[in-house]
């Protein structure tokens, strides 16, 4: 069977706007690790508009948000001297952002089913596991990809904003596809189909299907939180529900419960010797309980359950109410399991 899965950049817009909130809210809980939080992010060009929600002791003022974001931007690498390497008609720099911050407190009717130790939202959520450890117990596709994007990021071969998509053929990769700015003046497209090969062990590679990529970033296309959603979880190989995990607190269900469904399929996975576990969750606002399904890769359901999940709980057992959000916005969701 063919499957495909895509992995993209922390420098691809969307990714910008994911780790920007993400770097904001690592600022709140190093103050205040109660904070509630969402925050969403758009950047065109050098501008970045925030909108959303938080109550929080740390009170930062739009001037601190503004260099917050600014040290996010940097930190991906869209520095100075990356600008005047890449050309400000191609790419952005942190220092030179403009930001518009719009953002009020939590509604207190969301507010006031948090306080009692239940979730802050409704939603649907699903896991998935594998028995392939070698992949890191994800499939396969969605490994590649992920592994040759993130070694294409470090490489310096070319520019920030990177794509990789890996299909492959029961398990085997057969064809890969790579966008990544190069100038025209250092093409080091050689280099990346070695390491591409080198990575995937598939000698059917196409990078930069137009022959022309060098305008990039925000510059090139507009950047919106929660638009990579198959990238943050499973690439092309499981139902997707919720919202962005990257924008929220952990009384979000949206990042917790999200992780939840992983960790539950892995555990399942283990104890029944599957080789594969698909895990369903829903959760209501104002209610700690939280309905599970567990399925099998034809769908055929192996156990349901309604458990208790209070908010609390899990956050102190993935340890969300630290300033790790921008490290798993970098490394993956799913770096809170051990």
């Amino acid at each position: 069977m063919l499957r495909t899965s895509e992995w993209v950049s922390l420098g691809h817009p969307d990714k910008i706007a994911d780790y920007i909130s993400c770097y904001l809210l690592d600022r709140h809980l190093e103050k205040d690790p109660a904070t509630r939080f969402a925050v969403e992010v758009m950047v065109k060009d050098n501008i970045v508009t925030l909108g959303g929600e938080v109550t929080s002791q740390a009170d930062f003022s739009d001037d601190e948000l503004t260099a917050f974001v600014r040290a996010a931007v940097n930190e991906i690498g869209y520095t100075r001297e990356y600008q005047n390497k890449w050309g400000k008609e191609n790419t952005i720099c942190g220092d030179e952002l403009e930001v518009y911050p719009l953002i009020g407190r939590q509604s207190d009717d969301i507010g006031r089913g948090v306080a009692k130790d239940a979730w802050g939202d409704q939603g649907i959520f699903h896991g998935m596991a594998l028995d392939r450890p070698a992949s890191g117990n994800m499939p396969r596709d969605y490994f590649l990809a992920k592994k040759l994007g993130q070694e294409l990021f470090r490489s310096g071969l070319g520019g920030l904003d990177i794509k990789t998509l890996v299909t492959t053929d029961d398990g085997n990769a057969s064809h890969v596809t790579i966008a990544i700015p190069l100038r025209e003046d250092n093409w080091n497209e050689a280099a990346i189909r070695k390491l591409a090969e080198d990575v995937t062990r598939c000698h059917d590679i196409t990078v930069n299907g137009t022959g022309r990529y060098v305008k990039h970033s925000s510059i090139a296309d507009c950047g919106v939180t929660g638009r990579k959603l198959a990238v943050d979880f499973y690439g092309g190989n499981c139902r997707i529900g919720g919202g962005s995990p990257w924008t929220k607190d952990a009384t979000k269900a949206d990042l917790t419960l999200n992780i939840h469904a992983r960790k539950l399929a892995l555990d399942f996975m283990l104890r029944t010797k599957a080789k594969g576990v698909y895990t369903s969750l829903s959760c209501s606002i104002g209610s700690p309980a939280v309905q599970v399904s567990y399925q099998d890769g034809h769908g055929h359901e192996l156990q349901n359950e309604t458990i208790v999940a209070k908010p609390s709980e899990l956050i102190r057992r993935y340890g969300l109410d630290r300033p790790v959000f921008a490290k798993m916005c970098r490394e993956g969701l799913f770096h809170a399991i051990r």
